[in-house]
């Protein structure tokens, strides 16, 4: 089998010098294309929003902006829907006093974009302070033409 195999490596060696002599053009390609940066850039500004209807308990963003089928994982493992998301804006138990988001991400495919992002928080809910450091994912989907968050779920950090 060695033997059978030998002309053809030796065709390859002897072949290479001359491939890699050719020149060849190589363009650089961009990371992302034109539709998926005007995406990111939605995607941040529904995240600007976001922010902001939080600090304002803006129950009305929650109910426009979250899909009927949203699940949030809280950083003490609790389950949340989109009605409960509501109803403790509504309610004003959960309160952010300040919201200082960083080292954000956003990942694009097709209709779907994946959020991660630091968040340095202050607030309470329910009397109890959760101030301090978090580390977060929200995805959202295009439907009908619209973003809507179908997930979230942040995480305590040190």
């Amino acid at each position: 089998m060695i033997n059978k195999c030998l002309p053809f490596l030796l065709a390859i060696l002897v072949a290479l010098p001359a491939l890699s002599a050719q020149r060849s053009t190589v363009r650089p390609r961009t990371l992302f294309d034109t539709g998926d940066q005007t995406t990111i850039r939605e995607i941040i500004e529904m995240e600007r929003q976001a922010k902001e209807a939080s600090l304002r308990r803006d129950a009305d963003f929650s109910q426009k902006t979250l899909a009927e089928d949203y699940v949030a994982i809280t950083p003490l493992g609790q389950v949340t829907t989109k009605s409960d998301t509501v109803s403790a804006r509504k309610s004003g138990q959960l309160r952010y006093e300040t919201i200082n988001v960083t080292d954000m991400v956003v990942r694009v495919y097709g209709d779907t974009a994946v959020v991660t992002a630091r968040a340095e928080v202050k607030g309470h809910q329910l009397g109890e302070d959760f101030s301090g450091p978090y580390r977060y994912t929200r995805v959202w989907v295009r439907r009908t033409g619209h973003w809507q968050a179908v997930s979230y779920q942040a995480t305590v950090t040190q």
